[in-house]
């Protein structure tokens, strides 16, 4: 079923002709509920700390993960104190949690302890991003909201949106006959779109994912990108993009044999386990979720987001300036 909507999103099958009628329905809804709380008549609140959003138009992977590490880390440079709030999706926290490195992602979700244990930032999750960052709000300068764009309730000071530069929003077309969680202008709206890879264009941002090394999963060891060159290896991708992550490992070298999974999918030993014992290549979100799996030889690739120095001054500057942050005097 989601080959048979995304064939139709990204190539033009028959999804985006069939479900169009449900589309403009579920249009309607969204611009229903944006007219909501605009009016007043959906709350909305302000933790009373700079929130900068961080998310995307589109369902699936953009970067979004690999970018907020990236921001959390720039902002920190900067002498401020940053705070992360995210939903949490795949973990059993119901209240505002705190996230710890050593929480499971069954608990917390892959990619706040993803963000937790690289980031250098305090991660709250909830489901309620609002109460997550009200909870920050005092010990925190700024607060990063990870997949907030569509969260209404957080009101926010500068948005950020991801997009990705090879699928771009593909047939124009919201949910379910196409890939957009928004109408295609709300884009016009944001105050910074990022390209992950492809090309950018007009006052667009420009992100590549580079590889930094492979990162053996029950070891934490390191290997080197050269070490893996020319082998044969099964790759895992429970992410919103499977492809991009094999296309990576082929231009690393490495001949994979593909193994995608749909995105937040629940990963299981089988899933991770062949018969003819190949080394295992998979990306970290992946891999936070092989804790207490049988042994093997299982790696992650680690990524990270990199913009050109101009870019990364020119988005920092807009941040600080538009959402009124002073990080001299933090």
């Amino acid at each position: 079923m989601r080959g048979w909507l995304e064939r139709g999103w990204y190539l033009g099958g028959s999804a985006g002709i069939l479900l169009r009628p449900l589309s403009l329905l579920f249009g309607q809804l969204v611009r229903l509920r944006q007219c909501l709380y605009r009016r007043g008549l959906f709350y909305s609140g302000h933790p009373g700390r700079p929130v900068i959003v961080v998310g995307n138009l589109t369902v699936g992977g953009s970067g979004k993960t690999p970018f907020t590490l990236w921001l959390a880390r720039a902002l920190a440079a900067r002498g401020l104190r940053v705070g992360i709030v995210s939903r949490g999706y795949g973990g059993r926290a119901s209240a505002p949690t705190e996230v710890s490195s050593m929480a499971s992602a069954d608990q917390v979700g892959d990619e706040p302890l993803i963000l937790a244990r690289r980031s250098g930032a305090r991660v709250v999750i909830s489901r309620d991003r609002l109460a997550a960052a009200r909870q920050l709000a005092a010990e925190v300068d700024v607060i990063v909201a990870d997949d907030g764009l569509q969260h209404y309730r957080l009101q926010r000071d500068f948005e950020i949106a991801l997009v990705d530069g090879q699928r771009r929003c593909g047939n124009g077309q919201l949910l379910p006959a196409g890939p957009l969680r928004e109408p295609i202008g709300r884009l016009a709206a944001v105050d910074a779109t990022v390209v992950n890879g492809g090309a950018s264009t007009g006052g667009e941002y420009a992100m590549a994912l580079v590889a930094t090394g492979f990162v053996d999963v029950a070891s934490g060891a390191r290997e080197s990108l050269a070490s893996w060159r020319g082998r044969r290896v099964h790759a895992i991708a429970r992410i919103g993009h499977p492809a991009r992550f094999f296309a990576q490992l082929r231009s690393l070298g490495l001949d994979p044999i593909e193994h995608p999974l749909a995105d937040h999918a629940i990963l299981t030993a089988r899933d991770v386990t062949f018969q003819d014992h190949l080394p295992i290549v998979m990306t970290e979100k992946d891999a936070v979720k092989c804790v207490g799996f049988p042994a093997g030889h299982r790696v992650y690739l680690e990524v990270e987001a990199s913009l050109s120095p101009e870019d990364s001054e020119r988005l920092l500057q807009a941040i600080l300036t538009h959402a009124k942050i002073d990080a001299g005097g933090a």
